[in-house]
């Protein structure tokens, strides 16, 4: 029978280092915010949060759905970037509403890629709405689109009434869901983060408007990502940076909404940024191609197993912590063959000296075992059975 157990000493030299990392988490600096998130996307890992499930008005940071599903869309090969689309009334009506404007008009027939440019860099609410009916037809059905997304990635504290953010009854968020939305941008379309979310000023029709989050010009390793204001969300800003360190390039995201200015909730966001870098190390405990182990294979063409996690692994420590952590594997045993790659066959644990849990991730098979023979399939049957 097939059961789930710790490794034993055979496998203790998986042990990355005895010792103990700090119980207590590590306090975060005063955020001058109603809420706010930092995270760890290297390692999956939140560092600091306050009231980060609590519904808010998302603001503009609602266009970071409206964009990602515009991406999707790009890249289902539903539209183009050279594509033009028609401004229609409603979209021109945004100038209305008194939010942020890429200043189009139905005259105009303007690009996707110029459109998302002024809905990304200066936040425009008619570039939303232009591409939210070239996308769908209605900004209705876009919405429909947003709120499926939504439920799709487990957003609990999430739903969209509009694709601009501005306030409606209904239309909601929470710092945690906005932080999704980010790593998803990020993580799935890398080459569109890239190219829009560092745009520092933009000019469409002879109109000069500067990307409104300052950290853009103050810190070179942020390259993104969206603000947002209104009267009943405050300041908000999702940020992010990237640093170079000796193990390789970290990310770090950072959502901090309710902020009294523009100011304040730049500075507030770099705080909370630097504070990552400095008082968190990652550490990379594995490599994603390498295995962490081997391990007997029954009635295969191998004789062993190798083991390990699915992608590079890393953690994020109290600074100075990274010698204090070991691994325990907890894996099936006995392993019978066959085995197809990315099987999973255990769980991967990190834990302080004490046995506090700091992640877990899944341990599979690196390189396929396919089955032995018929004659070496009858003497490990054998075997197992004596044992």
């Amino acid at each position: 029978m097939l059961s789930l157990k710790c490794l034993r000493s055979g496998l203790a030299l998986l042990a990355v280092m005895a010792g103990l990392v700090q119980a207590q988490p590590l306090q975060p600096p005063e955020i001058a915010g109603r809420n706010y998130l930092l995270i760890d996307l290297n390692a999956d890992q939140v560092l600091a949060e306050r009231d980060a499930d609590a519904r808010v008005d998302p603001a503009s940071l609602t266009k970071l759905m409206t964009a990602y599903v515009v991406f999707e869309a790009i890249k289902a090969k539903k539209l183009t970037l050279e594509q033009t689309l028609p401004v229609s009334l409603r979209a021109w009506a945004e100038r209305k509403g008194g939010g942020s404007l890429m200043f189009i008009d139905p005259k105009m027939k303007p690009k996707v890629d110029e459109l998302l440019r002024g809905m990304i860099a200066v936040s425009g609410n008619d570039a939303a709405v232009a591409l939210a009916e070239g996308v769908a037809g209605s900004v209705d059905a876009f919405v429909g689109m947003m709120n499926r997304q939504a439920q799709a990635w487990g957003l609990k504290n999430t739903q969209f009434k509009n694709v601009t953010g501005l306030d409606e009854a209904g239309h909601y968020s929470s710092a945690r869901d906005i932080a999704t939305m980010a790593a998803h941008i990020i993580r799935d379309h890398p080459d569109s983060f890239a190219t829009y979310y560092s745009i520092r000023q933009y000019t469409f029709n002879h109109i000069k408007q500067d990307n409104r989050n300052l950290l853009l010009g103050r810190d070179p390793t942020v390259d993104g990502m969206k603000t947002g204001y209104t009267d009943e969300a405050g300041y908000c800003l999702v940020a992010t940076a990237q640093r170079e360190f000796p193990n390789g390039k970290r990310r770090l995201l950072s959502v901090v909404l309710g902020t009294a200015s523009r100011e304040a909730r730049a500075s507030e966001s770099q705080k909370l940024l630097n504070w990552g870098y400095t008082a968190w190390d990652a550490v990379r405990l594995f490599e994603g191609d390498k295995p962490a182990l081997k391990v007997p294979v029954w009635k295969g063409q191998q004789s062993e197993a190798q083991l390990g996690a699915a992608k590079p692994l890393f953690v994020a420590v109290p600074h100075g912590e990274g010698d204090k952590l070991k691994t325990v594997v907890e894996r099936t045993d006995p392993l019978v063959a066959p085995l197809a790659q990315g099987q999973r066959v255990g769980t991967l644990k990190v834990t302080t000296a004490a046995g506090a849990l700091v992640t877990a991730v899944p341990l599979v098979v690196q390189r396929a075992v396919p089955e032995a023979g018929l004659f070496g399939r009858a003497w490990d049957s054998l075997r197992l059975w004596i044992k």
